[in-house]
């Protein structure tokens, strides 16, 4: 690599001592020039040239953080100089598109995908003592915090755990179309980017790999709240939709893996759903079946439900209606398109 040049932009920064973001680097040969009137970090020199060294000469990552000292840098590889005469939103446009890609939720995404996402994403800031959302209230956002701490708290005030830079919240109001059921406040000084919930459905059926995204997200969260709903294995569950919606329910029986049959006493009559290692093999409800039951199942708001942990002899072999998540999300999304969500 004696003759080849390649250049290195700061896209996001934490208490850096010398960079900040925008900053270029340029390797030539062995000399790494930093920005003008900057000093050198041997850190990030030993970080780069050990790339270098790794890749045979050829740094090919689009992406890659700093080792750290006291505080951090994250930088976007270019073989082309980055242009220094751009104008201001397009630099501003760039930073943030090198942000969001060291977020897990963008991470399977290309940054011309991230981009296009832009459009969709709104920025909001909050200081120390707000609430962004409020138990009870309709879910009108899906949220990543871009910086700052916020507390999520129950309906008596108590944290239940706090969230930082990167997290996300608002999914599951969404996802459900029930109120939200946390209250999110501000710890110190938060900024937040935001999907409308009108523009939800369209972000998750443009990049799927979004929606895998969640899909996990949901499976841990729920994991860690209901795990314990359903931990009686030899005893039946039974509740109220208004109280657990058939969302939540739903994923709480998969991601326990139970087998049994689901029976639910709705407005129009009663429905079934058996279940085999948590994956649904059978639906009904009125003259529908499987795909056709669960999706109308899955709409309703009021009602009993009841659990019993055995399914019928002859259903143990029976084949699964569908993967349960993509079951899920096409359920959600046929909801928001007969309410016009997204429109």
């Amino acid at each position: 690599m004696s003759d080849s040049q390649c250049f290195f932009t700061i896209v996001r920064e934490t208490t850096c001592p010398f960079y900040r973001t925008g900053d270029i680097f340029q390797l030539t040969g062995l000399a790494l020039a930093p920005p003008a009137s900057k000093p050198a970090c041997i850190i990030l020199a030993s970080d780069i040239r050990r790339l270098e060294s790794q890749a045979g000469g050829i740094i090919d990552l689009n992406m890659f953080d700093c080792s750290g000292c006291s505080g951090s840098v994250g930088l976007a590889v270019h073989h082309a100089r980055p242009r220094e005469d751009l104008p201001e939103q397009e630099k501003t446009i760039g930073n943030i598109v090198g942000i969001l890609s060291g977020f897990s939720m963008f991470s399977s995404l290309d940054p011309h995908q991230i981009r296009d996402l832009l459009g969709f994403i709104r920025l909001a800031q909050y200081e120390c003592g707000q609430d962004i959302v409020k138990i009870g209230e309709p879910g009108r956002n899906l949220y990543i915090i871009l910086a700052g701490q916020v507390e999520v708290r129950d309906k008596d005030g108590r944290r239940i755990t706090l969230l930082e830079k990167g997290e996300v919240f608002g999914e599951m109001s969404l996802l459900s179309g029930e109120p939200v059921n946390a209250t999110i406040h501000v710890t110190t000084p938060t900024k937040v980017l935001y999907f409308h919930s009108r523009d939800f459905s369209k972000v998750l059926h443009k990049y799927p790999p979004l929606q895998l995204y969640l899909a996990k997200l949901l499976t841990k969260r729920l994991a860690r709240t209901t795990s314990t709903i359903l931990e009686e294995s030899g005893a039946g569950l039974s509740g109220s939709l208004s109280e657990t919606p058939p969302p939540e329910l739903l994923q709480t029986i998969n991601i326990n893996q139970k087998t049994g049959v689901l029976s639910l006493k709705l407005n129009n009559g009663t429905a079934r759903i058996s279940f085999r290692d948590g994956n649904i093999i059978r639906a009904s409800y009125g003259n529908k079946e499987d795909k056709g039951a669960f999706f109308e199942i899955l709409k309703a708001n009021d009602g009993r439900f009841y659990f019993h942990p055995e399914i019928p002899p002859e259903e143990k072999t029976h084949p699964e209606i569908g993967h349960f998540m993509c079951l899920l999300m096409e359920g959600v999304s046929r909801m928001d398109e007969e309410k016009g969500i997204g429109k």
